[in-house]
Formats: C-alpha cells, sequence, structure tokens
C-alpha cells in the first residue's frame, strides 16, 4: 500500500469515527459521576439496589459475600437478610442462576459478569449510560441507549426513572447531515424526580467502582505512607551527603 492510499484509508476512518460520534452519544458530554467508595452509606445502598435490580441477570462472580461483608460493615445475619439471594454460605462468590445458553436466547447475548466493569469502562460512562436510556420502539427491548447504540440491555429502572422520548434534530458535520440528540421529552412519569434517580444510580456505580477493586482505599492509604517515607529518607540522604562532602566543598 502506497503512502498516499494510507493516508486516504486514515482520513476515511477518521471521518466515519466522527459521523458515528456524532449521530449517537459519543459526542454528547459526560457529567462525572463523582463516585466516593470511602462513602460507607452510599456503598450498603449501592449494595442493596444491585441485588434487587442489577443481580438478575449479571453475575460479580469475583466477590465474595463475606467479604463484602466486611467492607460494608454487615454481619452475617444481614447479608443473608439483604444481599444473599443466591448464596448458601458466606464465602460463597456472587453468581447469579441465570445461565448463558438462557440470557443468549433471552437478550441475544449473555448479559456480562459486572465485578471489573467499572474499571473496563469507568465509573463516568457507567453513570450517564444509566442515565441514558430513551423509548425506541424498533428495539426488542423497548428502549436504547445514547451511550451504547442497540444496546440488548432492557431499562430496568424505567419505574423508578420513567420513560422518556430523546429528540433529535439534523445538523450539518462536515457537509454531512446527522441526527444528533438535542433534548429528552418525558413520555411517563418514574417514581423518583432526577434528582433522586441521579443520586440512585450514583449509589450503584459507587458499588460497582468498589467491587472492581475492594483494596483501593487502603492501596491509597499505603501508597501515602510510603511516599512520606520516601521524602524523609530523601531529607535524611541529603543531609548525610551534605556531612560526608562537607570538606570537599
Amino acid at each position: 500500500m502506497t503512502v498516499r492510499a494510507t493516508l486516504l484509508t486514515l482520513g476515511l476512518a477518521f471521518n466515519v469515527a466522527a459521523l458515528a460520534q456524532h449521530a449517537g452519544g459519543g459526542a454528547l458530554p459526560m457529567e462525572p459521576a463523582n463516585t466516593d467508595v470511602s462513602d460507607l452509606a452510599a456503598l450498603q445502598r449501592g449494595a442493596k439496589y444491585f441485588v434487587n435490580y442489577c443481580f438478575g441477570c449479571h453475575s460479580a462472580q469475583y466477590v465474595r459475600y463475606n467479604r463484602l461483608g466486611a467492607d460494608l460493615g454487615l454481619t452475617d445475619a444481614q447479608l443473608v437478610e439483604n444481599i444473599m439471594f443466591t448464596g448458601e454460605r458466606p464465602f460463597d462468590m456472587m453468581t447469579n442462576a441465570m445461565t448463558d445458553e438462557d440470557a443468549a436466547a433471552w437478550f441475544g447475548i449473555a448479559p456480562p459478569d459486572l465485578s471489573l466493569i467499572a474499571r473496563s469502562r469507568g465509573t463516568d460512562y457507567l453513570y450517564n449510560f444509566l442515565r441514558g436510556f430513551y423509548q425506541d420502539d424498533t428495539a426488542l427491548s423497548g428502549a436504547n441507549n445514547l451511550w451504547l447504540e442497540n444496546t440488548a440491555m432492557p431499562h430496568v429502572l424505567w419505574e423508578l426513572q420513567g420513560v422518556r422520548r430523546a429528540v433529535f434534530v439534523d445538523r450539518d458535520v462536515d457537509g454531512v447531515v446527522v441526527p444528533t440528540f438535542e433534548h429528552f421529552e418525558p413520555v411517563i412519569p418514574g417514581t423518583l424526580s432526577e434528582a433522586e434517580y441521579d443520586g440512585f444510580v450514583r449509589d450503584i456505580v459507587t458499588f460497582l467502582d468498589y467491587i472492581g477493586e475492594p483494596m483501593q482505599l487502603e492501596r491509597r492509604a499505603l501508597g501515602v505512607r510510603v511516599i512520606g517515607f520516601l521524602l524523609v529518607f530523601l531529607l535524611i540522604a541529603y543531609m548525610l551527603k551534605r556531612e560526608i562532602w562537607k570538606d570537599v566543598d
């Protein structure tokens, strides 16, 4: 392939990517999730919401119930009563009963495990994704998403958020007219206000952020202590160097 052909191919690829961004959710400003894994109350609420709304389809197979209980300040009795809907013992992993075959038959694809989803996609993406559903009568589930076009995931939180219609307008992008998202219009009101729903989603994302790396608070605290030790050691080394070389200077 010549240099000219290579440049033309790259240019076409960039134009296609740009058009795809403007047509879908990629060009939209992403609102920050502002999660705080040190907020124990948010983690407890997020765990409850996760097992009630997400756990029926998605697993968290790298998380043990007893580790979850220890980090969230829950006793074994509280785990069994509020969290453990599928596990039989506190040291079981958080797996659900849905098989990949059944999931593929119902949704067209098996729902992913969510143990590491916050690390792979980022908390901001998850926060905006769960807030980005809109009514789409052409989709099998009746819903689509601004951040993942033609998603196979149904809007399981529709009763809380309500049903909305996305309004798109045609805009000229480098000489090509593409539909661009403008705003939502309510169709059916939800049981939560917009601010309450945003807080609900933020708690779920906070929990997903935590299970992606349960040791992150300890890691950060250890990092601060290590940096502090190195700074003290640097000061001692500098003073020792000055003492040894003072006669040479």
